[in-house]
């Protein structure tokens, strides 16, 4: 299984933007589901984007056209670049890999998006 670190969130005005980035150790990193999910305080995890193995590539309705996900399988890294921030996307922020039937989760970093 792969371990993953998640880095990049921070504090952006509405309308900013903000790029996250998860880096795995580990191996089979490239036949890994590369996914985002987010949990907003008092919510429950929701699911963002996910980026698979042949690259198909799926975005929840709330984030598409905003938010963009990218794999890097040399460097073992998945990326979410995130524009036209809104308030409503304050959340943890957490990387998962997947490889049925095993998955795991980073940490997570903190995203706010605040005037």
């Amino acid at each position: 299984q792969v371990q993953l670190v998640e880095s990049g969130g921070g504090l952006v005005q509405p309308g900013g933007s903000l790029r996250l980035s998860c880096a795995a150790s580990g191996s089979g990193f490239s036949h890994y589901v590369m996914g985002w999910y987010r949990q907003a305080p008092g919510k429950q995890r929701e699911w963002v984007a996910e980026l698979s193995s042949g690259n198909t590539i799926n975005y929840a309705d709330s984030v598409k056209g905003r938010f963009t996900i990218s794999r890097d399988n040399a460097k073992k890294t998945v990326d979410l670049q995130m524009n036209s921030l809104k308030p409503e996307d304050t959340a943890v922020y957490y990387c998962r890999a997947t490889l049925e039937p095993y998955s795991s989760w980073g940490q997570g970093t903190q995203v706010t998006v605040s005037s």
